[in-house]
């Protein structure tokens, strides 16, 4: 099914001062916001709960590494651009550090493979994570609010990952360089 990317002029009312407000922020609406728009309560609901995951315990870059593990386990080849992206342009983290997680290698940071391993568990078994993994998090440095907040970076990123399978969201041109291609069922 089609699914059509909005821009500011012809999106629904509703949407259009949030794709107004994206376009400030990015420099463009990315078109997966564009498809948002056709519901402008999950656009809404999709930009609070990222300004939300912002204002979790986790640094900056931990955000972002915890966002491409979970895309990258949803086999989400928009949002794994995107965030890999970010990740080495904007946060400037080393290369080797993204391209383990992209490709499911061990992270060559033991705290940051520990994130990143908790995060890739805790989608494979829809919350059902073994005690001794759950404790390895925790002993790598992390809290039990960090363990909250994986969950709410998981629904963060099941809304855009999830409406990327549905609409096969076209990467856009600032994201190219980082384009992967999944299997798929």
């Amino acid at each position: 099914m089609n699914f059509p990317i909005y821009n500011i002029e012809n999106a629904p009312e509703d949407a259009k001062p949030l794709l107004k407000a994206a376009k400030e922020n990015f420099g463009f609406v990315p078109n997966l916001l564009g498809e948002f728009a056709e519901a402008p309560a999950v656009l809404e609901g999709y930009l609070k709960l990222n300004e939300i995951v912002g204002k979790t315990d986790f640094s900056p870059v931990e955000q972002q590494l915890a966002i491409l593990a979970v895309s990258i386990e949803n086999k989400c080849h928009y949002c794994s651009a995107i965030h890999s992206t970010i990740l080495k342009n904007q946060l400037n983290v080393d290369e080797a550090i993204v391209n383990a997680v992209r490709n499911g290698d061990p992270v060559p940071d033991e705290k940051l493979n520990a994130l990143v391993t908790y995060v890739t568990k805790v989608v494979t078994s829809r919350g059902f994570v073994d005690e001794e993994d759950l404790q390895a998090f925790i002993d790598a440095g992390y809290s039990k609010q960090n363990v909250l907040e994986v969950n709410l970076i998981i629904a963060l990123k099941t809304i855009s990952n999830y409406t990327n399978h549905l609409a096969n969201t076209p990467l856009d041109e600032a994201f190219e360089p980082e384009k992967l291609e999944f299997e798929t069922a």
